[in-house]
């Protein structure tokens, strides 16, 4: 077994309990290893490592977790990093939802001008981060869950030489949900998307070997008017049969883009708001379980669930054991796998990942009515990827001039401005000029 020493990034993050919770599920197979837990916050770090140790020691596994404020210090020797942080916190994330609405601009987490402040942040520290492992560990590889992942990975790959792979569980999960609405048995559906992060469509959909278009639209004939099955599932299947393609559920931001808005503006709090209102409880509950000999965590108390980041354990698992496993990776797009990408590109595509890394296996295109749009955005990552390595405020304006969200050039540049004075504190000299 992958005998590793792995610094996570992020560690005392409210996500934290769950990933240490899902690495220790896969504790055999890093048996012997150690994981230094990295973050700037000393009190939920060491709650973190309490409880993690304990899970550890509980489940007799041989597995030391230690933790420090101090990057450079966690990052030595390292043979992995595992990065999953949110700079700026929760508090940011608000402002990334509330500043576009201002401006009749949908804000979200990932998505347009929310998502690109939350690049702009996340590629300053990534930039840091990158010189301490130049410093300490060379050699040492990147597995990376910081949102945006694919514009974080793209700056990184634009301009280093760093070994980094970017995960997000999107592929896997977006469309058995799509088809339980439909009342069909995802047991018994092939599906593979691809695209960019948070934004791929199924370029395979078989059910019990057959195309599962027709059954999706007689399933929506079904619900269509059913009140009881919520609104939000019924509008992405209805997406899903529109275009002959499962898309991500970020979509829903683009093709019913109106009816978020009108809907989003009727609520008291926005998603963030909705979170932090749950933190403190998260966090008592990791307090109460690390004080104990055998903690288990409650999924509804823990943020995210008790399996966070169980995609990246799974990638590292399959890369140091040399387990030849098929999951889906964020990575270039060389020797043009993926269809009407260009090669420097990262996209979303499912990969064999085994000792030598991930190697792409071979892609259908993405469906014509959907390409464009995933072209698009696929451009507007790379431009946010540019503006964020080392752009100026043109180059911000220009990537949020090429998003879909943004209507209009004079929207994009006062939007800029807003976002720009409310990120200052996060964000270098060149990007406020």
């Amino acid at each position: 077994m992958a005998r590793i020493k792995l610094a996570y990034l992020g560690g005392g993050s409210s996500r934290a309990a769950g990933t240490m919770a899902s690495l220790i599920d896969h504790g055999e197979e890093f048996a012997g290893s150690e994981v230094v837990l990295v973050d700037q916050r000393p009190e939920e770090l060491e709650i973190v490592r309490s409880l993690a140790q304990n899970m550890a020691r509980a489940a007799g596994l041989d597995l030391t977790v230690t933790a420090t404020t101090d990057r450079r210090a966690g990052f030595a020797d390292v043979d992995a990093v595992l990065t999953s942080f949110r700079p700026g916190d929760f508090a940011m994330r608000v402002q990334d939802e509330l500043i576009p609405m201002r401006h009749g601009v949908i804000g979200q987490e990932t998505q347009g001008p929310g998502g690109f402040m939350m690049a702009l942040r996340s590629v300053q520290v990534f930039q840091g981060l990158l010189a301490d492992l130049d410093a300490v560990a060379p050699r040492a590889r990147v597995f990376n869950y910081t949102n945006p992942v694919n514009v974080v990975s793209q700056a990184v790959l634009d301009h280093t030489d760093t070994e980094i792979l970017s995960m997000c569980e999107g592929p896997m999960i977006f469309w058995p949900s799509i088809l339980r609405t439909a009342g069909l048995d995802p047991e018994r559906a092939h599906v593979v998307m691809a695209g960019v992060n948070h934004n791929c469509w199924s370029t395979t959909h078989l059910y019990d070997g057959e195309d599962v278009m027709p059954l999706l639209a007689e399933g929506l004939d079904r619900v269509r008017d059913d009140p009881s099955v919520p609104l939000w599932d019924r509008r992405m299947l209805h997406l899903a049969v529109a275009m002959q393609s499962i898309p991500a559920d970020y979509f829903r931001y683009y093709y019913f883009g109106q009816e978020f808005f009108r809907e989003a503006q009727s609520r008291r709090l926005t998603r963030a708001g909705v979170i932090l209102e749950n933190v403190d409880d998260y966090w008592q509950h990791y307090r109460e379980q690390a004080a104990s000999p055998t903690p288990v965590l409650d999924p509804a108390r823990s943020r995210g669930g008790i399996h966070e980041l169980e995609l990246a354990i799974d990638v590292m698992s399959a890369y140091y054991n040399d387990a030849p496993t098929a999951l889906p990776v964020n990575l270039l797009n060389t020797g043009g796998v993926l269809p009407g990408f260009d090669e420097d590109t990262v996209v979303e595509v499912w990969c064999t990942v085994d000792g030598r890394g991930a190697t792409p296996l071979p892609q259908q295109p993405l469906p014509h009515a959907v390409r464009g749009i995933t072209q698009q955005l696929a451009e507007y990552q790379r431009l946010a990827a540019v503006a964020a390595w080392d752009g100026d405020r043109a180059d911000a304006v220009r990537a949020l001039a090429a998003h879909p969200f943004v209507p209009t050039l004079p929207v994009a540049e006062e939007l800029y401005d807003d976002l720009a004075h409310a990120n200052r504190e996060f964000l270098p000299e060149r990007l406020l000029r």
